[in-house]
């Protein structure tokens, strides 16, 4: 146990030394699933997630119209950059204490069909408590709404684990009032991920941004610190 403070203590140095705004660990004991695409060797060994979060820029977000720009995209591509070195600092020091620790890429896709990179970072997150899957199927944390981004560090680190929070969206609807794409429902479960990739491919080569980003849904959603219009709506119920 005092093992486990003490690891759980350094990493929140080096997420305070790396700026970033959310850690939480997760148990994966049961969701093996989640660690499909790796080798059996990985799969059977490597138990906890670290997961890790930055914040997108507000400044940057309030650039967004109707869709992705050139800012934007900069922004995404440097807050990915961010986490990766960060992921590489924490996985490092694990691996100087003796243990394994494998650094997964905040932005990989690997499976384009489902647009799914090597673990899904916002089921990750949920385990680790840092917020839960908003109606427009991302992560939305209480701090700071849809606009974080997420990188994983899969370890056999000896951590006590977060849990998951008993949270939802509400009656909040404004990501879905923002979607170009039209393609956010009731519920996370009604999500139109085709119409959804359609447009970010509309959007990839009709505004040059080379890559398969929008923004409008994680604009409209800013958590508790954004507005006293989204508690007045009845978000995060």
């Amino acid at each position: 146990m005092l093992d486990s403070q003490d690891n759980r203590a350094s990493l929140e140095r080096l997420r305070e030394e790396c700026s970033l705004d959310l850690l939480g660990v997760a148990d994966l004991h049961g969701n093996e699933e989640l660690l499909a695409a790796f080798p059996h060797d990985v799969r059977s060994t490597l138990h906890i997630a670290v997961v890790i979060g930055l914040r997108l820029s507000r400044g940057v977000l309030n650039t967004l119209e109707d869709g992705p720009n050139l800012l934007y995209l900069h922004h995404y591509r440097q807050i990915n950059a961010q986490l990766d070195r960060a992921a590489t600092t924490i996985s490092t020091e694990i691996e100087r204490r003796g243990y394994s620790a494998l650094p997964v890429p905040a932005s990989q896709i690997v499976d384009w069909q489902r647009m799914a990179g090597q673990v899904s970072h916002k089921a990750m997150a949920r385990l680790a408590g840092l917020g839960w899957r908003g109606r427009n199927n991302l992560l939305v944390s209480p701090q700071l709404g849809a606009q974080v981004r997420l990188a994983t560090v899969l370890t056999d680190f000896p951590l006590t684990p977060d849990h998951p929070l008993d949270g939802n969206c509400g009656r909040c609807r404004r990501c879905a009032e923002a979607c170009p794409a039209g393609a956010i429902g009731q519920t996370w479960a009604d999500f139109n991920l085709k119409a959804c990739y359609e447009k970010l491919d509309e959007f990839r080569r009709e505004r040059r941004v080379q890559q398969h980003i929008c923004g409008m849904c994680v604009k409209a959603c800013p958590g508790r610190v954004g507005t006293a219009e989204m508690d007045r709506r009845g978000a995060y119920g």
